[in-house]
């Protein structure tokens, strides 16, 4: 199968353990120049702007993906977009092809080609779920009703230091147990609001001893949710700053309504979901760009950013399937909106 064998290529672009093509790096150059050769065999007019973003063709109606990585990460989170669009543009004799710069870092190359433009009348981009909603559901594809909002920030809480052994417990300040207090009701408002996440990655103690009772503690907050009232109760309890915060986006229903006909048409279950995760979609979404977004199952229990990343063939042959059928009748009808 091509695809499988063109991402076995990118895989290998780096090294390993895992993929390793950190955006604006050596390796994801190299990976652009792979997928422009790619482009060039499918008969496409091969274009690149000013921030690096790789394009294949000039039709208003596009799909595609990113060629970066995280550090060690999977072979098919972003590269499967890519291969899976150019194969999918070869078979339909139509649509054009994005390749994005460093999406893991923020969207970098999506972002800088909305302020650019000119923008296209439909985006389509399939991606790898990175989660074990549709392997539960026994669904090879999932159809994205929306992606998340969410926000980052850090949070400092201030205590008093004091010696472990000869500071009496009712005359402490523990800047410690006070972020922790914070930390387990952000977590508690999380699960009581549906689909929404809170995690806490990174803490910093000061001073530090293992005698000293904490009196300065940073710690991270990331919080996402997949409409702005969850969102914004999440950021109010984390103490955060709300300015920075990303807003969710909901996919075209036009779009939508094409690929959850191509799901139909091949007689698979519709399943739909919200994407936990960001993605260049979502950037061309918030700026008008009328987009879809087509899941293809995770196994392995959803894992992802990591080597064991992992779709079969078979899902990965009815996606590129429906993928094609999609851009034909979008070509046709323009029924984006």
């Amino acid at each position: 199968m091509r695809v499988l064998e063109r991402l076995e290529r990118l895989y290998a672009i780096g090294g390993g353990p895992g993929a390793n093509r950190i955006g604006y790096s050596r390796e994801e150059d190299e990976a652009h120049v792979v997928a422009r050769g790619w482009l060039e065999e499918a008969g496409l007019q091969v274009r690149v702007d000013d921030a690096g973003n790789t394009f294949g063709g000039s039709d208003s109606v596009c799909t595609g993906s990113h060629l970066d990585t995280v550090p060690q990460g999977g072979k098919f989170d972003g590269a499967l977009g890519v291969v899976a669009a150019i194969e999918a543009v070869e078979r339909a004799g139509r649509g054009a092809v994005a390749i994005f710069r460093d999406e893991e870092r923020g969207c970098v190359g999506s972002r800088a080609f909305v302020e650019r433009g000119p923008l296209p009348d439909a985006f389509v981009e399939l991606h790898i779920e990175q989660g074990p909603r549709l392997a539960a559901a026994d669904a090879p594809l999932g159809i994205v009703t929306g992606i998340v909002g969410y926000a980052r920030g850090e949070v400092i809480v201030g205590g008093a230091a004091g010696h472990a052994g000869t500071t009496p417990m009712d005359l402490r300040d523990d800047a410690l147990v006070k972020a922790a207090g914070s930390i387990v009701r952000l977590e508690e408002e999380a699960r009581r609001l549906p689909d929404a996440v809170a995690t806490v990655g990174r803490i910093e103690v000061e001073p530090g001893g293992i005698n000293v009772i904490p009196g300065r503690v940073r710690y991270s907050v990331d919080v996402r949710a997949p409409d702005q009232s969850r969102l914004d109760r999440l950021i109010a309890l984390a103490g955060i700053d709300h300015s920075q915060a990303v807003p969710p986006v909901e996919m075209a229903p036009g779009v939508t309504d094409v690929l959850r006909t191509e799901v139909e048409r091949i007689g698979l279950p519709i399943v739909e979901l919200a994407s936990g995760a960001g993605h260049d979609a979502g950037v061309l979404a918030r700026a008008g760009v009328p987009t879809g977004m087509l899941f293809v199952r995770s196994l392995g229990g959803g894992v992802s950013h990591s080597p064991d990343e992992l779709s079969s063939a078979e899902d990965i042959a009815v996606a590129i399937d429906v993928l094609a059928a999609a851009l034909t009748r979008l070509y046709e009808t323009r029924c984006a909106r």
